[in-house]
């Protein structure tokens, strides 16, 4: 659920950051998805060690 919830809001942080630069529809998906696979990969990485600690 972690994963999810920061992939989601990763995907809107990139929306919000192509839309401040004048982004155009592609420039805001390319954003959105770049920054939910990076927040996803975080999230997953903080489940990793919350799990084992």
């Amino acid at each position: 659920m972690v994963i999810f919830l920061a992939a989601l809001f990763g995907a809107l942080l990139g929306i919000y950051r192509a839309r401040a630069r004048g982004g155009k529809g592609l420039d805001m998906a390319q954003y959105a998805a770049a920054h939910a696979i990076l927040f996803a990969l975080l999230g997953l990485i903080v489940m990793i060690f919350a799990t084992r600690a």
